[in-house]
């Protein structure tokens, strides 16, 4: 176990498991249990994602593994979760584990975390993005969204609790209904990801792209479409979108990419899927053990 300070002066448990090539995973590595897993699996996901991965490469690299998504729940940043705080955070993991060059892989907002990574440091050997695109990210959209999610946390901090709770009938997670979704995140949990997108606004990514020094694949699946209700301003969110149609042009980028075929996002994001392009990629890219 080891533990790194962020750019907050919080600190974060890191867990290193393997050994060779050092990977960064920005994951739970501890199951989910209970509700919260059963919850989980209502919408589709493995409540031992984080260790399926680990599991998935720890015989061929040196996996280090931190909950930053859970940390930054747990301990919010609403004023400070900028790219370059997040950046920094990374790197301050890598130091911890004494890891001077290290490959980079992360799902959705910690994939564009990722990107945000490789732009500052020339210390990565290899980023992998999965179900966030590497050009025409949505940044405005997910500015809306998040600042939806916001307001409505605000409001609710404000409003006397319901007077009964009722138990959500059985659904599968195909058929879950994103948009009847209730936040239950704080104002200041909520803040922090306006916080992040607000400063992604004038973020050219394609300027980006020659700032990239280290080999690079992203990943996505084709149904990663994800329509957000009246409630948040009837937003659609494209992941998918920019990297089908621009496939050739991020090749000519120098990405590697991969279309998981039928997949939406929170499909994709599973290891049964993940780890059959991840790890393949990866040892060629950077070895293995």
């Amino acid at each position: 176990m080891f533990d790194a300070k962020l750019h907050d002066g919080s600190r974060i448990t890191v867990e290193v498991h393997g050994s060779g090539p050092t990977v960064l995973l920005p994951v739970n590595p501890r199951p989910a249990e209970g509700p919260q897993a059963d919850e989980m699996r209502k919408w589709g996901m493995d409540p031992a994602l984080g260790r399926s991965l680990i599991e998935g490469l720890g015989d061929a690299f040196r996996v280090v593994a931190f909950d930053y998504e859970g940390h930054v729940i747990a301990t919010p940043k609403p004023d400070t979760l900028t790219p370059a705080a997040i950046a920094a955070d990374l790197l301050a993991v890598a130091d911890a584990v004494g890891a001077d060059r290290f490959a980079y892989y992360g799902y959705s907002w910690l994939a564009l975390s990722g990107l945000q990574l490789a732009i500052r440091t020339d210390r990565l050997s290899a980023l992998v993005m999965g179900g966030f695109p590497p050009i025409d990210g949505p940044y405005a959209e997910m500015l809306r969204v998040t600042t939806a999610t916001h307001e409505m946390a605000t409001s609710a901090s404000r409003a006397p609790a319901p007077p009964e709770t009722r138990t959500a009938p059985e659904t599968r997670a195909e058929d879950y209904d994103w948009s009847s979704v209730e936040v239950t995140m704080t104002e200041p949990q909520t803040r922090q990801f306006v916080t992040l997108y607000r400063a992604l606004q004038g973020f050219d990514d394609r300027a980006a792209q020659t700032r990239i020094t280290c080999p690079r694949l992203c990943f996505v699946g084709s149904a990663d479409e994800i329509p957000y209700g009246e409630r948040w301003g009837d937003v659609l969110v494209s992941m998918a979108g920019p990297i089908v149609n621009r496939r050739a042009e991020l090749e000519a980028f120098g990405w590697d990419v991969r279309v998981l075929d039928g997949l939406d996002h929170t499909r994709a994001m599973q290891s049964e899927h993940v780890l059959p392009v991840l790890r393949p990629w990866l040892v060629s890219t950077v070895g293995g053990r």
